[in-house]
């Protein structure tokens, strides 16, 4: 397996997946380009008129490379997906990248892929395959937090006095409010202490909204928890500190050890 992350200057970010596939090009561009092949492994129900694809959920998309048996490729919304076939022996080298704009997705939109191509790589034995629903939450939380290391994707940024950290979680925004104590917050009381760091002065909380949002003030500045809506199964956690830019690491552990506890 081979894996890697690339940021562009325009802020897009490209993962790239190669595997091994033990079949002929023609045989898997088979399965990657008929309709009927997908059902068994891709994570929607496509359907082909001319250059244009309906996925069944979410945008359409339009084909922008169409080179038999090599390379196929075409765009998911705003995404683009892109397959290429390499001859390797009695078999085939696939290259699949797929482009987006939402960088802290790309542990999420790996281990989707990760289990398209192991479905893949089924049909084509004739196996039976399983797509990524099938696999089960705890399986594709383990595999998510594998890939935050994997691709080496950096969560903590520091910007003058403020520090951001960005992560996608794997558990439903209920359960991640219920792992920080957020039912115990009320504004005029100490934030619950799964919100703060230490060598952190907190002040009262000045917002709560269950599940979403917490905020409190310190001495130097202000601290916000936001759980949004985020890709795979959980939410996308935005934890802001203004004031205080040598809490950044703080932060940092905080929101890993948070990550981690959620897969007990």
């Amino acid at each position: 397996m081979n894996e890697t992350l690339t940021l562009h200057p325009d802020g897009r970010t490209t993962l790239t997946l190669q595997r091994r596939l033990p079949h002929p090009p023609d045989k898997v561009w088979r399965a990657i380009t008929r309709p009927e092949h997908l059902a068994a492994w891709f994570p929607a129900d496509v359907t082909i008129h001319g250059d244009r694809i309906s996925y069944g959920l979410g945008p359409d998309g339009r084909i922008t490379e169409h080179n038999p048996p090599h390379t196929y490729a075409h765009t998911w919304g705003e995404d683009h997906l892109r397959w290429h076939l390499t001859p390797d022996g009695d078999g085939t080298l696939l290259t699949f990248t797929h482009t987006f704009t939402d960088r802290h997705g790309a542990a999420s939109f790996a281990s989707g892929w990760h289990t398209c191509l192991q479905a893949l790589h089924a049909h084509l034995d004739g196996r039976p395959s399983h797509l990524p629903e099938d696999a089960g939450p705890a399986y594709h939380a383990r595999l998510h937090e594998d890939y935050i290391a994997i691709l080496g994707l950096h969560s903590t940024t520091a910007d003058g006095d403020t520090v951001r950290v960005e992560r996608q979680l794997t558990r439903p925004a209920e359960d991640v409010w219920q792992r920080l104590d957020g039912p115990g917050a009320t504004p005029g009381t100490p934030p619950p202490a799964p919100f703060t760091v230490p060598g952190l002065q907190a002040g009262p909380v000045t917002r709560a909204e269950s599940a979403k949002l917490l905020e409190y003030d310190t001495p130097a500045g202000h601290v916000r928890w936001e759980l949004a809506e985020g890709t795979g199964q959980g939410p996308r956690l935005v934890v802001t500190c203004t004031g205080d830019p040598a809490t950044a690491d703080a932060w940092r552990i905080r929101v890993e050890d948070l990550a981690a506890s959620l897969l007990a």
